[in-house]
């Protein structure tokens, strides 16, 4: 049964670390290009980051040098390293794949959206004051 389990999400403070991993099962996270997206509450869901099947990543301008995309063929999962949080950061947080072609939506109304293989049912940020 294919799989995108993410977790990680969790209450944080500004300037905050967090951890989400995106648990691929039913295929190898090799053979996909994988992506994460930041939908916050009322707004359009937008691409962070995404790691093709070759290991090339790529993360989003606003988000570089604060988050990391990386790969754990061993564990076949997916990762994305939060550091520096701002209160703007939070919200659902959604891992896809697609195999065969580049993930090039930026930006949509809705997060998932339609062109991808799979979606996990994502995983929450909030923020503590």
């Amino acid at each position: 049964q294919v799989q995108l389990v993410e977790s990680g999400g969790d209450s944080v403070q500004d300037g905050g670390s967090l951890r989400l991993a995106c648990k691929v099962s039913g295929f190898t996270a090799a053979e996909r290009n994988i992506a994460w997206y930041h939908q916050a509450s009322g707004k359009q869901c937008e691409k962070v980051a995404d790691i093709s099947s070759d290991g090339v990543t790529y993360v989003g301008y606003y988000w570089k040098g604060r988050f990391t995309i990386s790969r754990d063929n061993a564990e076949n999962t997916v990762y994305l390293q939060m550091d520096n949080l701002k209160s703007e950061d939070a919200g659902m947080y959604y891992c896809t794949a697609v195999r065969g072609k580049p993930i090039m939506v930026a930006l949509s109304p809705d997060c998932p959206f339609s062109g991808m293989d799979y979606w996990g049912k994502g995983t929450r940020v909030t923020f503590s004051t």
